[in-house]
């Protein structure tokens, strides 16, 4: 099943992001990721994450969140997990 994965950085914290940014990079490669990309504010600055999983379950993708680098540094103010389904892509 797909899940999108839909985090917002919290304010302040680009540098907390560019820091561990090779890691995260590294761990999606890892992983069970369709597809990813940061968010942008109006700066074009990276402000969040939209993550595409392919998992077995809903529990599958929270405990991937948790071991993501990004959560693992404190990056997000929040996180949301929302079943997705593919139409086009």
């Amino acid at each position: 099943m797909y899940v999108a994965l839909i985090a917002k950085d919290k304010p302040g914290a680009l540098e907390v992001r560019k820091a561990n940014r090779d890691a995260h990079v590294a761990y999606l490669k890892e992983t069970g990721v369709v597809q990813a990309g940061p968010f942008l504010d109006s700066n074009g600055d990276m402000c969040g994450s939209l993550v595409i999983l392919d998992m077995e379950s809903i529990e599958d993708a929270q405990k991937w969140a948790e071991n993501d680098p990004y959560a693992k540094a404190g990056l997000f103010e929040s996180v949301d997990l929302q079943l997705w389904n593919r139409v086009i892509g």
